[in-house]
C-alpha cells in the first residue's frame, strides 16, 4: 500500500463519499471501456442513486487527505457461502500502485465467510485478468451477456 493510504469501510450513506465513489467508478470504467472496446458497461450509465441503492458493502483505499483512490464492492450470499465481488475500481490517477491487490487481499482475508469468491471482468481487460489470476482465482467459462461484450468469470476459495 502506498504511504499515506489506508483501507477502510466506506459509508455510502454519506453523500460526499457516495459522490466521490461514483466519480472514481466512472473514471475507472471509462478506461475499461477503452481496453475492451465496449462502452456499454452498465456502471457507466448507472446513476448515483442507483449505485447507492444496491445492497453492497464497500471497502476503500483512502488517502490521508480523505480522497478515495480505489474501492471494492461486494455482496455476500451467506446461505450459499458465496461472495460476489460486484466491482473493483481504481482511479486512473492511482493506477499501478497495488491498490486493487491490497483491497482484494484485505477482502479475502477478513470479509468473506470461507466459501467461494466470484468476480467477472471484460475478457479483454488484461490488467484485471492478471490481477485475479495472480490472487489465485481460477478462470471459468467466458460469457457474452450482450452482443459485443465478452466477460471472463473467476472463482476463488476464500480460505486459500
Amino acid at each position: 500500500m502506498p504511504p499515506g493510504v489506508l483501507i477502510r469501510e466506506l459509508d455510502l450513506s454519506d453523500s460526499t463519499v457516495a459522490s466521490t465513489v461514483h466519480a472514481v467508478g466512472l473514471r475507472a470504467y471509462a478506461v475499461e471501456a477503452e481496453l475492451i472496446g465496449f462502452d456499454g458497461i452498465p456502471a457507466l450509465s448507472e446513476s448515483l442513486q442507483e449505485m447507492t441503492a444496491r445492497p453492497l458493502r464497500w471497502l476503500g483505499a483512502v488517502t490521508s487527505a480523505g480522497t478515495v483512490a480505489a474501492f471494492v464492492a461486494w455482496q455476500a450470499d451467506t446461505g450459499r457461502h458465496v461472495t460476489h465481488i460486484d466491482r473493483v475500481c481504481v482511479d486512473p490517477a492511482w493506477f499501478r500502485r497495488g491498490l486493487a491487490s491490497c483491497l482484494l487481499r484485505h477482502l479475502l482475508a477478513g470479509e468473506t465467510d470461507g466459501g467461494e469468491v466470484r468476480v467477472s471482468t471484460g475478457a479483454e481487460n488484461q490488467p484485471a485478468v492478471k490481477l485475479y489470476e495472480g490472487l489465485g482465482f481460477r478462470r471459468g467459462t467466458d460469457f457474452e451477456p450482450v452482443p459485443g461484450l465478452r466477460m471472463a468469470q473467476f472463482v476463488r476459495e476464500a480460505s486459500r
